[in-house]
């Protein structure tokens, strides 16, 4: 139900990997899912040709592979490696349902080819300061740190389990694995730097409490778990077989909700029947708050009181069946009960500080050479 999202909390700022979960097994509202999956460079209101980002690619390999892009520190960066960076953010601007028009085609190919160079110099830096330091990340390390994304997920998982998951997602554990492992080393790197730099009060948290009380407001929530039965087709599916296969999972819908009636544990039936990832929970979707599920699941929970199951309820995701455990009224979280959580909030916020200020000062020392004509500030946009 929720999206699968494991926080591997290193490289520059926070190395964040997200894998969600087929939109099928989550009756969220998809504008909110496809808002978080775009890449939100520049707003587009206009509709393009199909072969913008064809295009985009093919001006993008214009250049010799071996031409030099820039270098850092005496060493070459050719184009072969700046197209290895740039190439999937192309691809998932290919993606996107909404199509760019050619002028902001442009204009974006420029700012991603300006975002994978800066990526490629402060990783060439701290890759400098990682050998310097001769830091060496181990497998114990590494193996620590997975089990403890892996226990962090919802519901916990073990090692093998969080694998798996990955690999259900599309994920390649193995390039998982390395990109986290060069992380790390980064991580050891710019704690170095922070010494006594990190010094956050209980004063500093109230401080940030009475400046932000627009930030403790909490919405009215409900807890709720759910069976989503989905129907057994396709898109390519003739509009028979399409019938055919609702008809037959409203009629398992409907045979589980008498069960329930008849007295079944609402968890027990989730675990067995459920579509979706959150019956392994028994089917528990933990709190959320108006408008984030879709309409008819998101009415359906709302109107029901504790305790109670609703009837089938149908979505573009299947039928679910619905019970709400839990209902909070909309409040304010306390000082004392935020303290904690601002604490953590307002060290993270200072640790990324220090972490601008140290690539930047990275920067600043290095000696970074575009050829003529390569400086990406500087090119004029191509026609």
């Amino acid at each position: 139900m929720r999206s699968f999202v494991f926080s591997l909390r290193v490289l520059v700022c926070i190395v964040i990997f997200l894998a969600a979960c087929n939109p099928g097994c989550k009756p969220k509202a998809t504008e909110q899912e496809d808002a978080s999956q775009a890449t939100s460079v520049v707003d587009v209101n206009e509709e393009a040709s199909e072969g913008d980002i064809d295009a985009l690619e093919a001006q993008a390999t214009e250049e010799s592979a071996d031409e030099i892009a820039l270098t850092i520190n005496g060493v070459d960066i050719t184009e072969t490696k700046v197209q290895e960076v740039l190439k999937p953010e192309l691809d998932k601007l290919d993606k996107r349902p909404q199509k760019l028009p050619p002028a902001i085609a442009q204009t974006v190919k420029k700012q991603l080819r300006q975002q994978v160079l800066e990526k490629i110099i402060i990783e060439h830096l701290l890759d400098e300061k990682v050998k310097e330091a001769n830091i060496v990340v181990t497998e114990e390390e590494l193996t620590r740190e997975f089990t403890k994304v892996a226990a962090d997920q919802k519901p916990p998982l073990s090692l093998d389990e969080f694998k798996k998951k990955l690999a259900e997602y599309g994920q390649d554990f193995d390039a998982i694995k390395q990109q986290v492992k060069k992380g790390m080393a980064y991580q050891k790197v710019i704690e170095a730097q922070w010494g006594n730099k990190i010094n956050i009060t209980e004063e500093d948290a109230k401080k940030h409490y009475d400046q932000n009380p627009e930030q403790f407001q909490v919405p009215e929530q409900v807890r709720a778990s759910h069976i989503l039965i989905k129907p057994d087709c396709n898109d390519t599916d003739p509009n028979e077989v399409k019938a055919k296969a609702k008809d037959q999972a409203k009629a398992k819908a409907q045979d589980l909700l008498e069960q329930i009636k008849s007295g079944a544990d609402f968890a027990e039936l989730a675990k067995a029947n459920s579509a979706c990832s959150s019956a392994a929970n028994g089917g528990d979707l933990d709190y959320f708050p108006r408008g984030q599920m879709v309409p008819p699941f998101d009415k359906a929970a709302f109107e029901l009181e504790i305790g109670k199951v609703s009837d089938i309820v149908e979505t573009q995701f299947g039928y679910h069946i619905i019970k709400v455990t839990d209902h909070k009224d909309a409040g304010t979280t306390s000082f004392e009960q935020a303290k904690g959580n601002i604490i953590q909030q307002l060290i993270q916020e200072k640790k990324n500080e220090l972490i601008q200020e140290y690539i930047n000062s990275l920067k600043a020392e290095a000696n970074i050479v575009y050829p003529p004509g390569k400086d990406p500030m500087a090119l004029p946009m191509r026609k």
